[in-house]
């Protein structure tokens, strides 16, 4: 049987067949899809945790308890993980378990291009790259016999272009592994010094193994050689190797499906084959500096960028400086920079805060777009949690005129422990919790705050307030965002007051919430085309002589109307 499945779909599918029990991750694009489809198969214990770290280190629990599991996430997620990914290593496993990391070179939707094959290098694990969509199937199926064989976490690597494109899969029954017994050996799972210096040696062994096996014909459904034009050769693995394949049909490649260990006799055999030897990767030269160090002869970086995602285009004009792709300009097309949603409950706390005119340590989520004009009201966003933990560290340094601002999700994902921190070592920090209900940035998965689980059912739902007293801030204030007026002297008040505070702006998001039964429209008598309301950034908003509203697009949030100096924007009630 044959399914059309995104690459993320396909890993999903393929540890369904392959006997998964258990599945845990934090949503982050380029991954968020393969729990979200993991939480489709009654037989998966799929969850959402509360950050990547607690998602692998709950993989771990129920390896070790004998169920086959999964921790999946995007790369910077990896190194919220990293503790416990660099350990597992050393402890190994009991029941099968893949850690699947999506990187995004291009950065489509991240704050870096971070290779997640340096993890695999450092940690000495098993990593395996498909690319495409049945080997994305494939390789996550074989990734838990694997993990077994070899008593090693496998780590799947997968970029954005393989996580999202679809391709034709051929689909098969579901396995259903006897759970294993429970292996109670503190040598194996306690990593206390005098444990940690024999399994380090241990894994050592393990990873000699491992570079027996992909030399072995074993291997060889993951190690694909093509030889035919001898004149130029690739080694290249990943969506990479879609790109050479069309760039240079003809020519002779060396596909890896393992990316670490690499199986360096066979490489060795084939570069003795071609005259000259291209190694084709996105980002970082993990590959070539391998080759190079076992003093095989590659071209690499010389000609290709260590940035942004490729294209055949990319690698055929790398390679042959005479050609010249064909450029396409979309000059009709005017450009559409991204902008908060129509009713967005952020935009009314940014408009406040530029009002006050304070420096904003943002973080990350949807809400990061209020760095971008008009709005243009955050400062800095580094990673999850770090707005927080930024805000305490200039106000130590005597910068006082500044707010902290971060989603309900990021704060539960990496909040707590930043303000904890400010409680503790007693700052006088002010932070903006906007509470829209859900996480909203990568496609309004649930969280420990919105009382649903990843499969829909209901659960206990956290309370902020009370873990925002519970970690010692006695000011705490709650404001709706669309009320622009309260919001801007709560946050006024919070800034001078001597001590913790934490402002809670809550309004559900706009993609969950439903329409409010009004909207707002300009009374071109009154207007006096100032451009005041497009400073909220609205794509409901238009200029054209006066001020324009479209009401197919307007939520009915009023900000614009709060911000307008002549009283233009009146609302209208919706009589259905």
């Amino acid at each position: 049987m044959k399914r059309f499945l995104s690459g993320n779909e396909a890993v999903a599918r393929g540890a369904w067949e392959a006997g998964l029990k258990y599945a845990s991750s934090y949503p982050g694009t380029p991954s968020t899809e393969i729990l979200q489809s993991l939480a489709r198969f009654p037989e998966v214990q799929a969850e959402w945790a509360p950050n990547e770290k607690v998602a692998l280190e709950s993989a771990i629990g129920a390896s070790f308890a004998g169920l086959r599991a999964m921790a999946s996430m995007k790369h910077v997620g990896l190194n919220v993980a990293a503790d416990p990914f660099m350990t597992l290593a050393y402890t190994g496993v009991n029941a099968g378990l893949v850690v699947a990391v999506a990187d995004d070179p291009g950065l489509y939707s991240s704050q870096n291009e971070q290779d997640t094959r340096r993890y695999a290098v450092a940690a000495r694990v098993l990593a395996l790259e498909p690319s495409d969509s049945q080997e994305a199937l494939a390789f996550t199926k074989d990734a838990f016999f694997l993990s077994e064989r070899f008593d090693i976490p496998v780590l799947l690597r997968l970029v954005t272009r393989i996580s999202h494109s679809k391709g034709v899969v051929e689909i098969g029954d579901r396995v259903e592994p006897m759970q294993k017994e429970e292996v109670r050996d503190p040598a194996k799972w306690v990593m206390l010094p005098a444990y940690a210096k024999i399994r380090h040696t241990n894994l050592l062994e393990r990873f000699k193994k491992l570079k027996d096996f992909v030399e072995s014909k074993e291997a060889d459904a993951f190690l694909v050689e093509d030889l035919q034009d001898t004149k130029v050769g690739f080694i290249t693995s990943g969506i990479c190797y879609q790109y050479v394949k069309e760039a240079f049909p003809e020519a002779s490649v060396f596909k890896l499906g393992i990316i670490n260990p690499l199986p360096f006799e066979r490489i060795r055999r084939f570069a003795s084959k071609v005259d000259v030897l291209y190694v084709v990767e996105e980002l970082d030269p993990v590959l070539e500096e391998q080759l190079k160090a076992q003093g095989i002869d590659v071209i690499g970086k010389e000609v290709f960028p260590e940035y942004g995602e490729f294209s055949p285009d990319v690698v055929r004009s790398c390679v042959d400086k005479s050609y010249k792709p064909k450029a396409v300009y979309f000059t009709d097309i005017p450009t559409r920079p991204p902008t908060l949603c129509p009713g967005c409950p952020h935009r009314g706390v940014f408009v406040a805060l530029r009002k006050l005119g304070v420096t904003v340590f943002g973080d990350i989520g949807c809400y990061t777009l209020g760095a971008l004009p008009p709005l243009s009201s955050i400062h800095s966003c580094v990673c999850m949690g770090a707005g927080v933990s930024m805000v305490h560290g200039a106000n130590k340094a005597g910068h006082k005129k500044s707010v902290a601002i971060i989603g309900d999700s990021t704060f539960l994902h990496s909040g707590v422990t930043s303000l904890m921190n400010i409680v503790y070592n007693r700052s006088s920090s002010t932070v903006i919790i906007m509470d829209n209900g859900t996480t909203a940035m990568t496609g309004k998965q649930p969280h420990p705050g919105t009382g649903v689980t990843a499969k829909g059912e209901k659960t206990v739902k956290l309370s902020i307030e009370e873990v925002v007293r519970g970690v010692g801030v006695e000011r705490v204030r709650v404001v709706d965002p669309y009320n622009v007026k309260e919001t801007y002297e709560v946050i006024k008040e919070e800034l001078e007051i001597d001590e913790p505070s934490v402002v809670i702006t809550r309004r559900p998001c706009t993609l969950i919430a439903e329409r409010l039964g009004k909207t707002y429209t300009v009374d071109k008598d009154k207007c006096i085309a100032c451009g005041a309301c497009l400073k909220v950034g609205c794509m409901a908003l238009s200029m054209n002589g006066n001020a324009s509203i479209d009401e197919l697009l307007c939520f009915g949030c009023g900000v614009c109307a709060h911000v307008c100096p002549v009283d233009a924007i009146v609302e209208v009630v919706n009589e259905n």
